[in-house]
């Protein structure tokens, strides 16, 4: 997929003399980051709960709640995270499908609330790249382009991996291995816009790790009570690949009594799921580029997103690319949590400003 920039936002005309908030956007399954051009960097989780009733209304004075706030209330919330693997969960007719038409409004209050953190002032035009996955449908581009029409003056899409790598400018033979919670998309980058070919997306990524944990508890901890959002915790506490540095040693309630369980070899074998997907990606980006750079290739492989942050992934990507492909090397970039939203933002600033009023 090209990284084609689509449609306009808010349809007024501009008036010259204001001035532009630049906007990188991360859109996340798990996570949603802001970069903006006003120095302003701010991360939320990507969900949104709206009251459940004319009581919760009345406890927490609020229409709609975002992120760790909607999290620590749900019980009093009906809740939604819009985006699933990666895209938004808009595959009805908004305007006869009730589901549907909710995950477009919680799209856009999400996206509304990612611009609100960023802090443009009321005189500011919003001009914002968001990041999606390499290989989103065009349907779901449109979807996402729909969802920001209300909050920002002009848009245009990227995908996640070139957002890292144009970021750090690291645009030759590179090759940026970005995992999120719904996907782990993988770019190769040769000097150019990449293509279809240069790009691959699937959707093993942090939430199969959840997924699997969730089963490894199940089957070997008799009793074990835990939510999705516990199991996620305890993934992000001792998530680790290869070798454990300390035994994962975690308190779950049992018929309300907190027991503690050993989780080491659970957490080992829920965070390994994700090695031959990403293995599979390399080999098809690798074997696939020119022969004369395919060396160069491998040893500049950039690891991105909160996926990223697993103990040890870096090491057995690179241990495993020695095995199957005879050597790599593998780096972990400085701010996984950023490194797209960063990325989106210098790509915002390095579009003319003429480019931008086209797209209005």
């Amino acid at each position: 997929m090209t990284d084609t920039p689509n449609t306009e936002a808010k349809p007024s005309a501009p008036e010259k003399d204001h001035g532009v908030l630049y906007i990188g956007m991360d859109l996340g399954t798990s996570r949603t980051s802001v970069s903006a051009s006003n120095g302003v960097r701010e991360t939320v989780h990507s969900v949104v709960g709206y009251p459940k009733d004319v009581v919760s209304r009345k406890l927490l004075k609020k229409d709609v709640l975002f992120g760790t706030e909607a999290i620590e209330k749900r019980l009093s919330l009906k809740m939604y995270k819009p985006l699933e693997k990666g895209v938004l969960k808009y595959t009805g007719d908004a305007n006869h499908d009730a589901e549907a038409k909710q995950n477009l409004k919680a799209a856009e209050d999400l996206i509304g609330e990612a611009i609100r953190l960023a802090r443009p002032r009321k005189d500011e035009l919003v001009y914002c790249v968001i990041g999606c996955p390499a290989e989103a449908s065009m349907k779901n581009r449109e979807a996402i382009i729909e969802a920001a029409r209300a909050h920002v003056d002009s848009v245009m899409l990227c995908s996640e991996p070139f957002a890292v790598a144009y970021g750090l400018d690291w645009l030759e033979d590179v090759l940026v291995i970005d995992i999120g919670a719904g996907t782990t998309d993988l770019c190769r980058m040769h000097g150019t816009m990449p293509e279809d070919a240069d790009q691959v997306t699937f959707d093993v990524a942090g939430d199969a790790v959840d997924h699997e944990l969730d089963r490894q508890i199940e089957q070997s901890c008799p009793g074990a009570q835990r939510t999705v959002q516990m199991v996620k915790e305890i993934k992000e506490r001792y998530g680790f690949v290869g070798d454990a540095s300390e035994r994962a040693k975690v308190k779950l309630p049992v018929n309300g009594k907190p027991t503690e369980f050993d989780l080491t070899d659970q957490i080992k074998a829920a965070c390994a799921v994700l090695i031959d997907p990403i293995l599979s990606g390399i080999d098809k980006l690798v074997s696939t580029f020119d022969p004369e750079f395919q060396q160069k290739l491998k040893n500049r492989v950039l690891l991105a997103g909160g996926g990223s942050l697993l103990k040890g992934l870096d090491s057995a990507i690179e241990a495993a690319m020695h095995d199957r492909l005879g050597g790599g090397k593998v780096l972990r970039i400085e701010e996984p949590i950023y490194g797209g939203a960063n990325g989106a933002l210098k790509i915002a600033h390095d579009m003319p400003a003429d480019y931008w009023e086209q797209l209005k």
